[in-house]
């Protein structure tokens, strides 16, 4: 919009007076709040044997990226082995013997408690192999899905028990943001609304995401209720821990009335600006909404094509 100046009425109950004015500005405006928050992996865990055992490869690079289900840790299992191969050469006995006890039944020459005893026989080496085959596979340690990896705690050799930390995984993406605003915005805050993220890691660089989560309870402590959204990160750039500020939007109107800030007229609690209306200042009550970039939101009083005083209101009245 381009300042201009009006040319002095004839016909006022005021004496005419040249004042600088606009017309009003249409476009969008966003409602936003401002929080802080953390970054946190989409998935992480820390690698942990189920067993106790001794190390006998570590076949990952720390700081490597991996796929599921890629084999981390081998831990020492000959022991395990030969249980799994005690257990199924057991099974294959007890096998051998229920065949041999079914058939003695059928031909009415065994007892019913015999062909019970051999197929319990059997059922419990079914089990037994079972458990060996679970024990043997928990000596290779898996990943439990795509990510990074973090720095190992172990060496080659090392004897681990079970729960001893061994290397966290992370995935990075996308990654998460939790963090919280005050109990009044409860009604405002849903899932689906944008934020947008800076980080002191990459200064005038910002990040946008979108709320996926909104915790139901309210925190007692500090009356604040606590979200979470998710951000891409395909280039890696966010890492878990960071310190984010957060920009929250609420609400998009496409189409808003702005003016600029210096053409409000405060009167008590009220603002007002002086319309003009056919080369006269018309005195009119606003209701505003949104400040962006010395511009300010009207939600009610003013309409698309409005032209308001933006230089020389202090000398003006309604009617001038």
């Amino acid at each position: 919009a381009v300042e201009r100046y009006l040319a002095p009425g004839q016909n006022g109950p005021a004496a005419p007076m040249p004042v600088g004015a606009k017309p009003v500005t249409v476009g969008p405006v966003a409602r936003r709040i401002e929080a802080v928050g953390s970054l946190r992996s989409d998935e992480s865990v820390v690698i942990r044997p189920e067993i106790a055992g001794r190390i006998a490869q570590i076949r990952f690079a720390e700081g490597e990226a991996i796929e599921r289900g890629a084999v981390l840790v081998t831990l020492e299992s000959s022991i395990q082995r030969a249980e799994l191969a005690q257990a199924e050469a057991a099974l294959a006995l007890s096998q051998a013997n229920y065949g041999r006890a079914d058939e003695l039944y059928r031909k009415r020459a065994g007892t019913k408690r015999a062909l019970d005893e051999a197929l319990a026989r059997m059922r419990q080496d079914e089990a037994r192999l079972q458990l060996a085959r679970a024990v043997f596979s928990k000596t290779e340690l898996r990943a439990p899905f795509s990510g990074v990896l973090g720095l190992r705690r172990v060496s080659v050799g090392g004897y681990v028990t079970p729960g001893q930390d061994i290397v966290n995984l992370e995935n990075l993406n996308p990654i998460k943001l939790d963090f919280r605003v005050p109990e009044i915005f409860f009604s405002v805050v849903a899932p689906g609304q944008s934020v947008r993220v800076g980080v002191d890691a990459f200064p005038g660089r910002s990040f946008d995401g979108q709320v996926y989560a909104i915790d139901p309870q309210v925190d007692a402590n500090g009356r604040a209720l606590a979200a979470r959204a998710r951000i891409p990160n395909d280039d890696g750039s966010l890492r878990p821990g960071m310190f984010a500020r957060i920009e929250l939007v609420l609400e998009r109107r496409a189409e808003a009335v702005l003016v600029p800030e210096e053409a409000l007229v405060p009167r008590g609690d009220d603002q007002y600006v002086f319309r003009v209306v056919d080369g006269k200042a018309a005195f009119t009550r606003v209701v505003t909404g949104q400040r962006r970039a010395a511009m300010v939101e009207i939600s009610e009083g003013l309409a698309a094509g409005d032209v308001v005083v933006t230089a020389g209101q202090m000398k003006n009245r309604g009617g001038t």
